[in-house]
């Protein structure tokens, strides 16, 4: 992740922007015909309406309405009143690549007029307004990993590359060669956005790739995750690809993260550098103290930025057939060193790297932010760089993440930032889903269990 900037031609029109405020202006100026109303759920997933240009005005004006509980994880049941999608005409993405004349803009669910407290988009803009308050400001930049497969007739699922075999395939000209029209579609989508994609690679798995574009406000930067796994996903699709964000879809390989790159700026600029720190980390005191706020939310934020069960097959991982797992297992921090759980690239920011591609960037945001400003309110101290890990620190499961989620202050605040109640909504359904999964007979049962007594 780099902190330069980037001359690029923008098709996304900022807030700063005149006609910005206006979507059929935006419309107008992009010749686009139709519009999908974005929003997510809970669970990440992405919820949309189909709206013509012709309907624009009424758009802006009045919203889209879907029923909340079809939706799912929005904390609603099926007699409860419609929620409301509100778009942030400052979102405004027109994506013709994808179908000609298409654009979409992401919305803040409403009910009875009141934003949703349950709207992953709200609770994100609750928590940066807290930062506010402090005079702080944050930016984020998100490294977006995924792998491309395909499924045999039997549901078996392979790397859709089939020359994409090597035991060490991590940045491999010849396999990113070989997805060049799939990357180089994604990268000038990117740019094309004024998003700044500055590097395309082949990460350690086989079929495993990461495309980076650069940093932006929080709330940008979750934006842009949610359009770029559907971008991606689209885009393959199209290519007879499969594009899975799912943490840890191979045993045998390392999985996908969602690495979150955190800065905090006031007024007068950049909050974390401080070129004397005698730790040799060139962080300030504040950064200190936010990283050290991380650290000792960690164990209930992993239930957040790391939100399924299939995560902790990842972050629990002992062994890759490339000979690294990239994740990390204990709350540590350290410098230019990717085993730390934070990972101080240099004085500019610090790198989160307990998430992963299933997480909800809205919610890991709110979460990551407010643990880190708790620990600035608190004054806390993370020790010295690189400290003796704790075995037991991070949970070994989704239900024992729960378990530290709910038992967790800061973090249930950050999900209660709108309202009360998320919290324990979101702790309830990942519970179901820990059972709904424990309770499944899987192969390696049979295999281990059926003729073993």
């Amino acid at each position: 992740m780099t902190l330069e900037a980037t001359d690029l031609p923008v098709m996304r029109l900022s807030s700063t922007d005149a006609p910005a405020a206006d979507l059929a202006a935006l419309a107008r100026a992009t010749d686009t015909r139709f519009i999908l109303a974005v929003f997510t759920n809970l669970a990440g997933k992405p919820c949309a309406k189909l709206v013509p240009v012709e309907a624009v005005d009424e758009l802006q004006s009045d919203g889209v309405g879907f029923a909340g509980y079809a939706a799912g994880a929005m904390g609603q049941v099926p007699k409860d009143p419609d929620l409301v999608a509100l778009p942030d005409p400052t979102s405004f993405t027109p994506i013709p690549f994808v179908r000609p004349g298409l654009a979409l803009v992401h919305c803040d669910p409403h009910v009875e007029g009141k934003p949703w407290p349950y709207a992953p988009r709200v609770i994100l803009k609750q928590v940066l307004g807290k930062a506010a308050e402090r005079g702080l400001s944050v930016k984020v930049g998100a490294e977006i990993e995924y792998f491309l497969v395909q499924r045999d007739e039997d549901g078996t699922l392979r790397t859709a590359d089939v020359l994409d075999t090597s035991r060490q395939p991590c940045y491999d000209a010849r396999d990113v060669t070989r997805m060049y029209e799939h990357l180089t579609s994604i990268s000038a989508a990117m740019n094309s956005l004024g998003w700044g994609n500055y590097a395309n690679d082949h990460e350690d798995g086989n079929g495993q790739f990461e495309q980076n574009f650069h940093y932006a406000d929080a709330m940008t930067t979750a934006d842009r995750v949610v359009t770029l796994r559907y971008l991606i996903s689209v885009l393959a699709e199209q290519r007879g690809m499969t594009a899975t964000f799912m943490p840890k879809p191979f045993a045998d390989r390392t999985g996908s993260g969602m690495h979150m790159h955190l800065s905090l700026w006031r007024a007068d600029g950049a909050a974390f550098p401080d070129a004397d720190d005698p730790r040799g980390l060139g962080l300030s005191e504040t950064a200190y103290a936010f990283i050290a706020g991380i650290l000792d939310h960690a164990c209930a934020l992993q239930g957040v930025i790391a939100p399924t069960v299939n995560s902790y097959k990842r972050t629990g991982a002992t062994a890759t057939s490339s000979g690294a797992t990239w994740s990390p297992r204990h709350a540590t921090y350290g410098g230019n060193d990717r085993t730390h759980y934070l990972r101080v690239p240099d004085g500019n920011r610090v790198e989160l790297r307990g998430g992963d591609g299933s997480a909800n960037p809205y919610l890991a945001a709110a979460a990551a932010v407010a643990a880190g400003l708790d620990g600035i309110d608190r004054r806390l101290d993370p020790g010295a760089p690189g400290g003796t890990p704790n075995p037991e620190t991070l949970p070994m499961t989704l239900l024992h993440a729960m378990d530290a989620l709910t038992a967790d202050p800061v973090v249930t605040g950050a999900l209660d930032a709108a309202g009360p109640g998320v919290a324990e909504y979101f702790a309830a359904l990942k519970r179901e889903e820990f059972f709904h999964w424990h309770n499944t007979v899987t192969a390696w049962e049979i295999d281990s269990y059926l003729t073993a007594f």
